[in-house]
C-alpha cells in the first residue's frame, strides 16, 4: 500500500463545491412530467410604517397589473405575478437579459390591518399595497388639561 501525499489545493475544492452546487439547481429546475419548468423569483420589497399604514413598495416590470394576486391570511400576506417573455417570432436576438417567470413573496404582518381599507396601486412598473393600520395599534394623542 501506498502512501502519498499530495498539497492541499483550496481552489480544487471550491470549484467542485461550485460544480456540485450547479448540477442541484439544474436538478431543481427540470420540468416534471409535461409540464415546462417556470422560473420562480424572490419578489424584492421595500416596507416601511407610517402612523396611518404600512406600506409596501414592490417593482414588477413586465407584470400585467390586472394579473397580480394578493392574498391575506391571517398574518400572512403573499403577493404573486407572472411576467411572460415577450413575442419572439421572428426575432433573432444578440442580447437577451429581460427575465420573465413566476415573482412571489410571502411576509408576515406585525400589526393588524384594516382589511377592507386596503388599496393596491400600480405605476410605472411599481406595485404600491397600503394596508392602513387598526384603529387599535394606531397611537393617540392625550390632550392635557389644566386643572383648576
Amino acid at each position: 500500500m501506498s502512501n502519498q501525499l499530495s498539497n492541499w489545493n483550496p481552489i480544487r475544492d471550491l470549484i467542485q463545491m461550485r460544480e456540485a452546487m450547479d448540477r442541484l439547481f439544474e436538478q431543481q429546475m427540470q420540468p416534471t412530467g409535461r409540464e415546462r419548468a417556470v422560473p420562480y423569483y424572490r419578489l424584492p420589497v421595500d416596507a416601511y410604517s407610517t402612523e396611518e399604514a404600512v406600506v409596501i413598495e414592490a417593482p414588477m416590470a413586465g407584470a400585467n397589473p390586472e394579473e397580480v394576486d394578493i392574498t391575506i391570511d391571517g398574518d400572512s400576506l403573499t403577493i404573486r405575478a407572472e411576467v411572460k417573455p415577450g413575442a419572439t417570432e421572428g426575432r433573432n436576438y444578440l442580447i437577451s437579459e429581460r427575465g420573465y417567470g413566476m415573482l412571489e413573496r410571502s411576509l408576515t404582518l406585525n400589526v393588524p390591518v384594516e382589511m377592507d381599507k386596503i388599496e393596491a396601486t400600480f405605476k410605472n412598473g411599481v406595485l404600491t399595497l397600503t394596508l392602513p393600520k387598526a384603529e387599535s395599534v394606531r397611537p393617540h394623542k392625550v390632550e392635557v388639561k389644566a386643572a383648576k
